[in-house]
């Protein structure tokens, strides 16, 4: 069987898998701290570490398994067909070749895609979404990313930008986002915004349970914390888990009407708070979109945890080979 290493790196941990070509097996998961603080050189070395560790495990459970590339998703904006990591504020790189920097570490032909993208094709091909042909996916953590599935085929845009769904403004006069921009969703529905409603709740005098979780430290709220508290009942976190629905819901809405997929499917740690986020985001959906589009789209939360970006890393290696971009 044929084999190809999958990278995930991330802000904070790199995930490596070696994929099966059909997508039927994966083996020799490995997760490492990314230690971007050490500077582009020790994030490569470890990216190219964890890789080989994960190559040895598979070859020990399948021996007769057949190694031909590696994909890799990394936070962008990106050039995929120059193997360009372009910029990316959490790990301070500019104009970083990772393409060739794996090439050349592992001695394998290896194609670079977006983080997101990767996550939201790994669902599209082994997750949530597989059977689909059109597929709109959004990863929400940190930030707000997604990927546009068309007609079966990763959608790029003309200069690799496409899927930038965390930057989609619902309220032109809104919050202040970090790209510079006023009312993104991602400024609304991120993970540490998902915290800032809630504390700004706080701290204008609403109740709740939430200072009892983090010993009163406001500073140690997190989505989590909310998440958590919402399963518990607690009516200010209900209240903002509704209220990120309302969001996401409008811009999901829009995604529907815009590109009438099969499937929406949401990754993320967001997908922690379950139906109480679930539940009242079809609701808004309907009440935004065109009834014949909502009617064959599933909004689903993603099932590949952990190993989504590790999954479609691995499918755009394939994508890439067949594009002749690797």
């Amino acid at each position: 069987m044929n084999y190809i290493v999958g990278i995930d790196l991330g802000g904070t941990n790199i995930v490596c898998g070696c994929v099966a070509e059909d997508g039927s097996a994966m083996h020799g998961v490995r997760s490492v701290a990314t230690g971007a603080e050490e500077g582009p050189d020790a994030v490569v070395h470890r990216i190219i570490a964890a890789a080989r560790e994960s190559i040895a495990a598979t070859r020990a459970a399948v021996p007769d398994m057949k190694l031909i590339g590696a994909g890799v998703g990394a936070p962008g904006p990106l050039d995929t067909r120059s193997g360009l990591v372009l910029l990316t504020p959490n790990l301070g790189w500019v104009n970083m070749p990772l393409r060739q920097r794996l090439q050349d570490g592992l001695g394998l032909r290896t194609a670079l895609d977006n983080d997101a993208n990767c996550a939201v094709l790994g669902e599209w091909w082994r997750g949530a979404a597989r059977g689909t042909r059109n597929t709109v996916g959004l990863t929400i953590g940190t930030g707000i990313g997604g990927g546009i599935i068309i007609d079966g085929r990763l959608f790029h845009g003309t200069s690799d930008i496409a899927g930038e769904i965390g930057h989609m403004t619902i309220d032109a006069n809104g919050r202040r986002c970090k790209c510079g921009n006023y009312g993104c969703i991602e400024a609304y529905a991120s993970g540490p915004n998902i915290a800032l409603r809630a504390v700004e709740a706080l701290e204008s005098g609403a109740e709740s349970v939430l200072p009892s979780y983090v010993g009163g430290d406001f500073r140690r709220i997190t989505a989590q914390t909310v998440y958590q508290a919402a399963q518990a009942g607690d009516e200010l976190a209900l209240e903002v888990v509704r209220d990120t629905a309302k969001f996401l819901g409008a811009a999901v809405a829009s995604l529907i009407n815009i590109f009438n997929p099969e499937a929406i499917v949401i990754v993320g740690g967001v997908t922690l708070a379950g139906e109480n986020l679930f539940a009242p985001l079809r609701r808004e959906v309907s009440r935004r979109a065109f009834k014949p589009a909502v009617q064959v789209c599933r909004i689903v939360p993603g099932e590949l945890t952990g190993v989504a970006g590790v999954y479609g890393a691995a499918r755009a290696f394939h994508e890439q080979v067949e594009a002749g971009i690797v």
